[in-house]
């Protein structure tokens, strides 16, 4: 076979993936599943001498299995899961922290040795190797999710310079440079398409597996796989600016922010542990002076079943794994919480203020009616159109798209007067276009049944004649109805509706959604008085949606800020709590139910952890539980917990 030179035209998706590809018919170990079997294999190893050695106590069948050989063979099973252990205890105490779990396990174990329990103590050991092997597998394979959500970023970008495309570093790409992007790869950065349209899946970055189709000009993200057809992009952004990498970082990092549980538990720990070895110490001595029959072995038995219940891995563990399980499940569902402690603050949440436009409509005018008098209506809209032509306003693009090749009239001597619409000719015809202030400011007599059209209206007079007028609306989001429901069907108790749009569009949208209570004409620092007012009731505590702009002070005050349709916002990432990253508003009830369900399976570990400790520590104190309980106690119950905190990370969050 030739080789060819690599670039990204030539990557095997599977590669990325970890999978390979070999044509030698034979099968070959990957590199991670020889390290895993090298991690396992020390646990395996004293597992095998563990069984056999109590094979051969039980059924007697070697004679000279007694003395030191006994005492060799149990120290060789041992070594391969305490010497590690010992050696973590060691560095923690040459660190000035006596009081770890590493501490506890070794003096416990090391101390069954000593009264001749080497079984128990193998055991004991044993049991809590292989419970440290499983919880690392289960917070790397949470992290790894979290990671693998959001790192689809491409190694090569190819770039157009010198008349040819190239392969280079995305890192080394420019803003404003030409990048081509063929089916099936990811797109490098950020950008604006260049070519007519284009279709990609978005699944890495908002959670839905419905392909995006775009059309020439439109905004294409990082990340994104083209589906269908070469396409090209001109870059808007740096590699490291790129909206999937600011929000790979951000997921990362907010794996640092831990919540106030886990805080509070971290430092219960600190003070927890030594409190229990001072315990062990006076369950050791203190018998001696109350007991008659008070034999030092015994007494010591029961402080090295205490010391191995009150190791606190299945507490410091567990927590933060079900923090990351719920972060990891909220990123596959297309939102992001910038840290554990946004996960407890969303299940208090009691209140939610929503803005309007770009939350629950799609911030995108259509034409709703059209009332020509004087005129047909294909003509009064072509007088129309040919003055919109020349304005840039948002309504002029929706009163554009009546006709895709525009109008065959043509408008001069344009002008526009300010607050009031634009004034002009066409077809030799004076043409005013806009509110009402402008038609009675040049004598246009206004038909009386417009004073009541909530929508926004742009009224048309033509030689001094009013000739009609146009309602635009803009839309409700295709999920705006079942939003509310399953916001208030999660037990939110008020939905309030603050917009900068007029009051009377503000309160049709809120009572067709049953909003609560609603106020329009608002400017920012209307909505931030707003919250604030809010704030200050006793008990209340406020979730502001908004689309990250506008609405950025608000975002900032309320007690979680959450940015809808955040994915391409600057002022979204800096400056939101929770990121929605598509523009659908149902996500926030999902986005509730997943901070509930994180906080429920915490305190179920929580409670779990302590129940069985407290059971068994009274048991051991009073010689009524042996090493073996201990070990449930302390590993058993971890791996419960662990495995409680998975569940998170299999859930199904749909029905949400």
């Amino acid at each position: 076979m030739k080789k060819k030179k690599v670039n990204l035209r030539d990557i095997d998706p599977k590669e990325h993936k970890g999978e390979h590809s070999h044509d030698d018919g034979h099968n070959h170990s990957s590199p991670e599943e020889v390290s895993k079997f090298r991690t396992y294999l020390p646990a395996i190893f004293s597992f095998v001498m563990l069984i056999a050695g109590i094979a051969i106590d039980y059924f007697d069948a070697f004679p000279f299995f007694k003395g030191w050989i006994r005492i060799v063979w149990y120290t060789v099973a041992y070594i391969p899961v305490g010497f590690p252990v010992i050696r973590e205890g060691w560095k923690s105490i040459k660190n000035g922290d006596f009081f770890t779990e590493f501490f506890l396990m070794s003096i416990a174990t090391l101390g069954a040795f000593a009264i001749g329990e080497y079984p128990e103590g193998v055991a004991v050991m044993l049991f809590y190797a292989v419970g440290e092997l499983f919880q690392n597998a289960a917070v790397n394979r949470a992290k790894g999710n979290i990671k693998a959500l959001l790192d689809v970023r491409p190694n090569e970008a190819l770039v157009y310079r010198d008349g040819d495309f190239v392969s280079v570093n995305p890192e080394t790409v420019e803003i404003g440079e030409k990048i081509q992007v063929r089916v099936g790869e990811k797109v490098p950065l950020d950008g604006i398409l260049l070519s007519e349209k284009g279709s990609f899946n978005t699944a890495a970055l908002t959670g839905e597996s419905k392909p995006d189709t775009i059309a020439k000009g439109d905004t294409v993200f990082a990340g994104s796989i083209n589906l269908d057809g070469v396409i090209e992009i001109e870059t808007t952004k740096e590699f490291k600016d790129s909206s999937i990498a600011r929000i790979l970082d951000m997921v990362q990092n907010a794996t640092a922010r831990k919540s106030k549980t886990e805080l509070f538990i971290r430092k219960f720990a600190r003070i927890y542990t030594p409190i229990v070895v001072f315990l062990a110490i006076g369950l050791t001595f203190l018998p001696y002076f109350f007991v008659d029959d008070y034999v030092f072995r015994d007494w010591l038995y029961r402080a090295l079943i205490f010391l191995v219940i009150s190791c606190p891995c299945a507490l410091v563990i567990s927590i933060p794994l079900g923090y990351f399980g719920g972060l990891g499940a909220a990123s596959r569902n297309g939102i992001l919480f910038k840290g554990a402690s946004f996960l407890d603050a969303m299940t208090q949440v009691n209140t939610v203020v929503m803005d309007k436009t770009g939350t629950v409509t799609k911030g995108v005018f259509k034409i709703k009616e059209i009332n020509s008098f004087t005129f047909e209506e294909a003509e009064f809209m072509k007088y129309l159109m040919a003055m919109e032509e020349q304005s840039t306003h948002p309504i002029a693009k929706a009163i554009l798209e009546y006709k895709a090749d525009g109008s065959d009239y043509e408008a001069t001597d344009v002008s526009e007067v300010a607050g009031k619409g634009l004034k002009g000719t066409v077809n030799g015809k004076t043409v005013l276009v806009g509110n009402k202030a402008l038609m009675t400011s040049n004598g246009i007599e206004v038909p009386s049944g417009t004073d009541g059209i909530v929508e926004s209206i742009v009224m048309v007079s033509i030689d001094g004649t009013f000739a009609g007028y146009v309602t635009i609306a803009d839309e409700l989001k295709d999920d705006a109805h079942q939003a509310i429901k399953q916001i208030r069907d999660s037990g939110i108790s008020k939905i309030i509706m603050l917009s900068g749009d007029k009051d009377s569009i503000t309160q049709q949208i809120a009572k067709e959604l049953n909003i609560d209570w609603a106020k329009g004409g608002l400017l920012p620092e209307d909505k931030l008085n707003e919250v604030e007012e809010l704030k200050k009731q006793p008990e209340t505590k406020v979730a502001f949606i908004g689309d990250g702009i506008n609405d950025a002070p608000v975002l900032a005050a309320s007690d979680v800020g959450i940015a809808m349709g955040g994915l391409g916002s600057d002022v979204a990432i800096e400056t939101a709590d929770v990121i929605i990253q598509t523009d659908q508003p149902s996500k926030i009830a999902r986005a509730i139910k997943i901070g509930r369900s994180t906080r429920r399976i915490v305190w179920q570990n929580i409670a779990l952890a302590f129940g069985v400790k407290v059971i068994v520590l009274i048991l051991g104190a009073g010689g009524l539980a042996t090493m073996w309980e201990a070990v449930f106690a302390d590993v058993g119950v971890a791996l419960l917990a662990i495995l409680n905190a998975v569940r998170l990370q299999k859930m199904k969050w749909q029905d949400a």
